[in-house]
């Protein structure tokens, strides 16, 4: 698969990384230079600087051949924004959005994103585990 993720913070730089060691090609955008040079040693996809949502970096990043798209920048107004585009605009198949703030996670998933929110997996997990349910 061609993966596009957008954001190279912990959770983009693993996902990169996990990605990769399977054998996907993968491009991480950020528009922070500084991070993408934190990528390990071992990652073998590709780096593009630059505003995920841009659709000259997103065509730079090969937005047109992507399978899979994975908006997970810590804001979530770039996620969306950058998810939307990738859906709407080049009918990218899987698109995955970061959604930080818990509350929003519903109006958004209502209109058809597919949502990952930390904060939600969190707490579903230390209840989980404060539940006894391991």
């Amino acid at each position: 698969m061609y993966i596009i993720i957008a954001g190279c913070g912990r959770l983009g730089k693993e996902l990169a990384m996990n990605m990769s060691n399977e054998g996907h090609d993968v491009v991480v955008i950020d528009e922070n230079q500084n991070r993408l040079t934190t990528l390990p040693e071992g990652f073998n996809g590709i780096t593009v600087n630059g505003m995920p949502f841009d659709e000259d970096v997103l065509m730079e990043a090969g937005i047109q051949n992507a399978d899979a798209v994975a908006a997970v920048t810590d804001d979530d107004n770039i996620n969306l924004m950058t998810s939307e585009i990738a859906r709407s605009l080049y009918h990218v198949r899987k698109v995955l959005t970061r959604i930080s703030d818990f509350e929003k996670v519903s109006t958004f998933e209502s209109l058809g994103f597919h949502t990952i929110c930390p904060t939600r997996v969190a707490a579903l997990e230390s209840e989980s585990f404060l539940e006894g349910k391991e």
